[in-house]
């Protein structure tokens, strides 16, 4: 990535301007110094070189991996690619991420492959954010360290907008047609896996909307102001509107085998080139065969 000096930036020094406007980590310059990575009108500075304007910074953030993962063909879909980030379309049952070291077939395992088949290239794939095995939907994910720095830092000051699409069990009451759960959330004792709302969990916030309900289901738009495990799971549990499928969290699992929630919507701006980027994800079979079994419309 090369930088040029600007007049607001005029006799800073490296280090400032790798902190500053590059947005670089103590951690990322120290690794970035050891390997040669910076480079100021094609020479290697000192850190505390003042710059002028019109200077030249090239910073080597997209360096080659190892990949750290065998590559394996599996199934998702590609939405977004560019050098740094892609957004994927996971199917339902797909782990993001391998629990064991002899663990194959998660998502991780797949963008290595894509990688190797498409561009040639190994690397280290680094997801965004989380979704759980059973949920579909879009997920960002970064492919390099300083990629990675850039939308964590988005994720973390609320500047990446995840929108989900859900069916619950029940119909909502006139008054919860919409609005906020704010509920911590805290591992439920004695169980591996499950969550629930406690107060003393971690702070845990998810915005609703109800867009159709029948008798017996409601569909749901929710927006993740955290990210909690399991949190809109745990949150519409908490509520008396259980997840259609969510077997763990006391969702009926007669027309659906997993939990009838959808990563819809991704919206972020792109922190290199500051365009408005916004993905949209349709709808997977069973969801849909499912709003249509409840008389369900968005």
């Amino acid at each position: 990535m090369t930088y040029t000096v600007p007049p607001e930036w005029d006799r800073r020094t490296v280090s400032e301007v790798l902190k500053g406007p590059l947005l670089l980590s103590n951690r990322m310059i120290n690794r970035l110094t050891r390997s040669r990575g910076i480079r100021l009108n094609g020479s290697m500075p000192w850190l505390n070189r003042v710059l002028k304007t019109g200077d030249r910074l090239q910073v080597a953030v997209r360096p080659r991996e190892k990949a750290d993962l065998r590559a394996e063909p599996v199934p998702f879909g590609v939405v977004y690619e560019d050098a740094d980030w892609m957004v994927v379309d996971k199917p339902p049952g797909v782990k993001v991420h391998p629990t064991r070291p002899d663990e194959g077939g998660t998502l991780v395992h797949g963008l290595l492959h894509h990688w190797k088949t498409t561009h040639g290239m190994e690397g280290k794939a680094r997801p965004v954010h989380r979704l759980d095995r059973h949920t579909s939907g879009l997920l960002l994910v970064a492919k390099y360290s300083y990629a990675h720095q850039l939308m964590d830092r988005e994720l973390r000051e609320k500047r990446i907008r995840r929108i989900y699409w859900a069916i619950c069990r029940g119909s909502m009451a006139r008054h919860q047609a919409e609005g906020t759960i704010d509920a911590p959330i805290a591992p439920e004792p004695g169980h591996p896996l499950r969550r629930r709302v406690d107060s003393g969990g971690e702070h845990a916030v998810t915005h609703y909307r109800v867009l159709d309900q029948s008798e017996e289901a409601t569909l749901l738009q929710l927006e993740l102001v955290t990210g909690r495990t399991h949190q809109i799971r745990v949150h519409l549990a908490h509520l008396g509107h259980p997840l259609i499928g969510d077997k763990l969290y006391g969702g009926p699992t007669r027309h659906l085998r997993r939990q009838a929630l959808h990563a819809r919507e991704l919206h972020f701006h792109h922190p290199l080139t500051g365009e408005t980027m916004k993905f949209t994800s349709p709808l997977p079979d069973d969801i849909a065969a499912l709003m249509k079994k409840r008389g369900l419309q968005p």
